[in-house]
């Protein structure tokens, strides 16, 4: 399983990273959602996405829009940002999330979410 993790945020890129390498997951990192964009219109094929809401160049909402837009529909994607209101997480569940953690979490926090989309161990 491959996963894609985009946050601007050098640190919580290398924290999901070890979360998800820990799993037997194979992790790519960008810090902007067109960067995130740019890997996988490079034909790189990721299973799951873990997408920050605040980025800067495209945010995570722009990127979940043109991603779903492009027909990457077999890609699982997880916001995961500080945004807790409730209207974060209807658009984005509007635009396509599949699932929606927010900051800060922990391990057993993602291995849940990892479960309820399939990809967890249990």
């Amino acid at each position: 399983m491959r996963a894609l993790i985009v946050d601007d945020s050098r640190f919580v890129r290398g924290y999901l990273r070890g979360l998800l390498e820990e799993k037997g997951i194979e992790c790519e990192e960008a810090g902007d959602g067109q960067a995130a964009m740019d890997q996988l219109n490079a034909g790189k094929p990721f299973d799951l996405a873990l997408v920050d809401w605040n980025m800067p160049v495209m945010n995570g909402l722009e990127m979940l829009m043109q991603l779903r837009a492009e027909g990457f529909g077999d890609v699982k994607v997880m916001m995961v940002t500080t945004e807790a209101e409730n209207d974060f997480i209807l658009r984005a569940l509007d635009a396509g999330a599949d699932e929606y953690l927010m900051k800060p979490f922990d391990d057993e926090a993602l291995g849940e979410k990892l479960a309820m989309l399939g990809l967890g161990e249990d």
